[in-house]
């Protein structure tokens, strides 16, 4: 067995305390790890902007969070994943971006999932959300500046500027072969094989765009430009067409409220989760998967045994 070096209850406590040097140096250290990761590490490899997860035991797959420390603390308690990762091996936790902005513990969600990541540094993948987009494609309205005024006084704009070194750090997508595609938001229409998503931002027109940004919508064929002002609507023919065209079976997305915490789209193609609850957002539940890698899923309703609802 492993020994546990993660102990939640206290992190937390710390996080809700920290000092603006705590908070960067706890940053700088994870931005000094994730720099470092290429080839082989634990249960996935690296390589560029993607993961690929090897197609054995169980991944913990968390979506948007947006500053709730209660949501993340009750998936983290519930979930028993700390232990898990202390025993097993072939354990890992995936999270599919927008970690803070808009709720009220940004900061300590940061840095409870960067200290676990500093636990557990080969378990733990990081994804970026439009949340953590690059300046030409932020969210807006973008109150994350704010909250570090609020939280760090004089020395906010140093903890603001590591954290946006940090999100140059996170990663495009998580494949897992013949399985799973997993990223924040939506599918690049041309987007035809597995290595495109490796590649670092900016390669091509709207292709990170489209992966932080584009929702699937029911009603339509093709492309349609989105409500969110960024990225765009796409139809269940592109889901057919790029989850072919990447050999896998089921996209699982974050970007969206559900208000059961997660839905399914396109025919079984979409599953998307949403691990947050309470204002400014009003689903009544959120959601995280257990995701058991090694079994072939042919649709995501398939996969409900093992969605948790909260």
């Amino acid at each position: 067995m492993l020994r546990l070096q993660f102990n939640l209850s206290s992190t937390v406590k710390e996080s809700l305390d920290v000092q603006a040097d705590d908070f960067i140096n706890t940053v700088k250290n994870v931005v000094g790890l994730l720099q470092k990761e290429k080839g082989r590490i634990g249960n996935f490899t690296v390589s560029g902007k993607l993961v690929n997860l090897n197609p054995v035991g169980t991944a913990l797959v968390i979506g948007d969070l947006h500053g709730d420390l209660n949501s993340l603390q009750e998936i983290l308690k519930n979930s028993k994943y700390i232990l898990k990762m202390a025993q097993d091996k072939n354990t890992a936790i995936v999270f599919l971006g927008d970690y803070g902005d808009r709720g009220a513990f940004s900061a300590a969600v940061y840095f409870t999932i960067l200290k676990l990541k500093l636990a557990f540094p080969d378990r733990i993948i990081f994804l970026r959300g439009n949340h953590e987009s690059p300046e030409d494609l932020m969210a807006s309205p973008h109150n994350l500046p704010l909250q570090f005024q609020f939280k760090f006084k004089e020395k906010w704009t140093k903890a603001y500027a590591k954290i946006r070194e940090l999100f140059d750090c996170m990663y495009n997508a998580v494949i897992v072969e013949e399985r799973y595609l997993m990223l924040h938001g939506g599918l690049p229409p041309n987007l035809s094989n597995v290595e495109e998503l490796a590649r670092p931002h900016p390669w091509a027109p709207d292709f990170l765009e489209d992966l932080l940004w584009s929702d699937p919508d029911e009603t339509i064929q093709g492309l349609v430009p989105s409500p969110r002002g960024a990225g765009k609507l796409f139809g269940k023919n592109v889901t057919e067409t790029v989850l072919g065209n990447l050999g896998v079976r089921i996209l699982i997305r974050g970007h969206e409220p559900a208000n059961e915490g997660y839905k399914i789209d396109h025919g079984g193609k979409i599953l998307t989760l949403f691990s947050r609850k309470g204002p400014p957002y009003y689903n009544e539940r959120g959601a995280y998967l257990n995701l058991p890698l090694s079994k072939k899923i042919e649709t995501a309703q398939q996969l409900i045994p093992w969605i948790h609802k909260f």
